[in-house]
């Protein structure tokens, strides 16, 4: 029996060491990316001409269309801001000289996908960013306590992915490469209460992006799931930047480098050591009335 006892306490340390070995194996990519190869400019226009880039007049989404653009990419910016695109598109010009096309379309509706590929015809598109989203409410509250926009956040932040994917992927099929990534959020990551809608749309994203890079890595696709904590943009009010909470061009930036590092990504170094810590914290805490109402009051007294 003492030898049992014995053994089984062995093994379970030898799990827990095993586990360890394995999270900074994880923590590496982000430490020493050199390591890992960053991707040099050069592979983003080996995918194809064309980068296309949803929900790109602002925040992220415009980030990425600047990022790519510097690294050679022709850019399709779609969104339902027409000036603000304009006037991104007017920079990316200026400062790479490479050539911007502009699609208005407002992904809260389903009837927009045909027109929208009739505009994305003829071109060679290599990377996909599905990045367009919403949130349920401005502010963290109870379901019930939310606008009735149900509709508009599944089709934004869900049916948006779905459909773009299946406009762009096939034709990355046809030339064996192509670069998709899925910008979901940490949120998405375990159920989160006061998010409800949201966290649920994130969580199928996440799913949806891991489920297609299994189905098409042999065929020399890339599809990645991107789940970041906190980006200052205009859905979070433009909140101070600091360690935690990232320009969204120095996210996409530093996201960029890990597009070949499996099919998710934290994104940065900073998220990724968050992430850790929140993995090792009990739903049960997470779900707690009194966590709820902590969290309630302090975006209460930032008002």
């Amino acid at each position: 029996m003492e030898l049992l006892v014995r053994q089984f306490f062995t093994a379970l340390g030898l799990i827990l060491c095993l586990q360890v070995i394995l999270k900074c194996f994880a923590f590496s990519k982000y430490l020493f990316p050199r390591l890992w190869g960053i991707s040099p400019s050069s592979f983003f226009p080996k995918m194809g001409e064309w980068a296309v880039v949803t929900g790109a007049g602002d925040g992220i989404g415009k980030a990425y269309s600047i990022e790519l653009a510097n690294r050679g990419m022709n850019i399709v910016m779609i969104s339902r801001t027409l000036e603000k695109m304009q006037r991104v598109a007017l920079e990316i010009e200026h400062t790479t000289g490479r050539n911007v096309k502009i699609i208005q379309a407002d992904f809260t509706k389903n009837k927009i996908y045909e027109r929208v590929e009739e505009n994305l015809n003829g071109l060679e598109i290599g990377i996909l960013v599905n990045n367009v989203g919403m949130l349920h409410s401005p502010d963290p509250c109870c379901f019930l306590a939310s606008p009735d926009n149900d509709e508009n956040l599944i089709n934004c932040n869900v049916i948006s992915a779905v459909k773009m994917t299946r406009l762009v992927l096939k034709q990355m099929e046809q030339r064996q490469k192509g670069l998709i990534l899925n910008i979901s959020s940490a949120f998405g990551s375990f159920p989160c209460p006061l998010y409800a809608i949201y966290s649920a749309s994130k969580a199928f994203v996440t799913t949806f992006s891991k489920a297609l890079q299994a189905e098409y890595k042999s065929k020399g696709i890339i599809i990645q799931a991107v789940t970041p904590y906190g980006v200052s943009t205009p859905m979070t009010k433009n909140t101070s930047t600091n360690i935690i909470t990232k320009s969204p061009r120095d996210f996409v930036r530093e996201s960029l480098n890990h597009v070949t590092h499996g099919s998710e990504t934290f994104g940065c170094l900073a998220h990724a050591v968050l992430g850790c810590i929140m993995s090792q914290v009990p739903l049960s805490v997470i779900h707690s009335t009194r966590v709820q109402e902590c969290f309630l009051n302090i975006f209460k007294q930032r008002k």
